[in-house]
């Protein structure tokens, strides 16, 4: 696995952790750790994105940098494995 799949995989793992845990947060909306461990995540998806997105480019298109070129079309997209 390269250095490419394996920065998505980190974002993709942030990702689900952070979905499981905002379902278990609609219902406790008070619970301290469940709060922490969606805190955790949120910053490390957040970190893993931007290495991702500074090495490789858009993981969405929400993550448009800004610039006078729509970058999202530049290949592969994240969910194209380039070892195929």
């Amino acid at each position: 696995m390269n250095d490419r799949m394996i920065l998505l995989k980190r974002v993709q793992v942030c990702d689900f952790a952070l979905n499981d845990a905002a379902l278990f947060l609609d219902t406790h909306p008070e619970d301290k750790d469940a709060l922490d461990f969606y805190k955790k995540h949120l910053r490390l998806r957040e970190e893993a994105a931007k290495e991702y997105t500074s090495k490789y480019g858009p993981i969405t298109k929400a993550d448009y940098d800004g610039g006078p070129r729509w970058t999202w079309i530049d290949g592969p997209w994240p969910w194209q494995n380039e070892e195929a």
